[in-house]
Formats: structure tokens, sequence, C-alpha cells
């Protein structure tokens, strides 16, 4: 079983996130914030936030696998970075890395900056492995 999205009456639709996810029974899942950094830490897609949104998708992706968990088990997406107004952008790589346009619940925080010079993009997931 996974989770339900829900968007109430009243609220604007939402683009790229879901306003509401009900999670099955089951066993909680931290992933935490992966950024668009190879194993040598070295930044992947220079300065394209595309490019970097997409490589961290699939370090979450390995992390993901990690704890057993597929995209619609995750419940809970944070996004912080440098170009907040740029949701476009990131949901476009987002939807190209899990194959879909089903979404969790969203927040993207805009940030000055992140731990690794030249990253742009950081993304935490919060997934239920179900029972």
């Amino acid at each position: 079983m996974s989770r339900t999205v829900l968007t109430p009456d009243g609220i604007h639709p939402a683009p790229g996130f879901s306003h509401v996810t009900i999670a099955p029974p089951g066993t909680t899942v931290y992933i935490a914030g992966q950024m668009a950094i190879a194993p040598d830490f070295s930044v992947v897609g220079g300065d394209d936030l595309g490019q970097q949104t997409a490589a961290a998708m699939r370090n979450v992706k390995l992390a993901m696998d990690a704890a057993g968990l597929t995209w619609d088990d995750v419940v809970r997406r944070t996004i912080y970075t440098t170009a907040p107004t740029e949701f476009g952008v990131i949901t476009a790589a987002i939807e190209e890395v899990q194959g879909s346009d089903r979404h969790p619940s969203q927040t993207i925080v805009g940030i000055s900056g992140l731990a690794i010079a030249g990253a742009l993009i950081e993304i935490e997931v919060t997934g239920v492995v179900p029972a």
C-alpha cells in the first residue's frame, strides 16, 4: 500500500508537490539531504540547476534503495536551494529521475549557500516502508 495524496478544497493547485500526504502504517525512514555530489566530492552538473537537481535525486534514490523505499513510499520532501523561484526547473528534473509526476508533500527553502562550494540544491526525503 502506498501513500495517499490530497489537494483540499480551497487551497491553490500544487504544481510539483502535494499539499497533504497520508502515510500507510509501517516503518518511517529519514533520508539525509543529498546534493549533486560524486563519490570524490566533486559537484555534478556545474552551475546547471536542472542537472544538479537530477544528480541529487539520483543520490536520494541510492539511499532509498538501501532502505527499501520506492518513490511511492516517499511522504515528505524538503528542498534547500539557492534558486527557490526556479521550481519549474527543479520539478522537471525531479519528474525525469522519479519517472512520474506523483509528488509527496514538499517545501522549498531558499538559502544563501550549502556545505559544498558550488552546490545549488540539497534534497531530503522521509518515507514509510509499508508494514
